[in-house]
């Protein structure tokens, strides 16, 4: 079975790694949502949409990236646990959430007091 999430992360993280400015990614709605949050939140400099892959031009700022699997549910009070386990420092990163109002950040749904299903991690 395969994970686009999971395979275009990687391909995010093993970039960054080698200095690369540009790398490719699969393309579905998932990622496609999931590599806008991180553009939005200056991880990622530009994703351009392919016929089947997305062209993504690197910032050079992330360190670490990565699908949360399994995708484990959250209760809004629990935003914390989460943090410290998939997080270096508690304002350091995000935690990519699916809420039942689409994806956002886990301090967007800290501040909507929304729980939901952990998708991915960046630093």
């Amino acid at each position: 079975m395969v994970d686009l999430l999971s395979d275009s992360l990687n391909s995010v993280k093993v970039a960054e790694l080698k200095g690369k400015s540009t790398c490719t990614a699969p393309n579905s709605k998932l990622v496609l949502a999931v590599l806008t949050l991180l553009k939005e939140n200056n991880y990622l400099q530009s994703i351009e949409p392919r016929k089947n892959t997305l062209q993504v031009t690197l910032n050079g700022t992330v360190n670490n990236c990565g699908a949360v699997r399994p995708r484990f549910f959250v209760k809004h009070v629990d935003w914390e646990k989460y943090e410290i386990r998939f997080l270096p420092s508690k304002s350091v990163g995000l935690l990519i959430v699916s809420t039942s109002r689409g994806l956002m950040t886990q301090e967007q749904a800290k501040q909507k007091r929304l729980g939901g299903k952990l998708l991915a991690f960046v630093y």
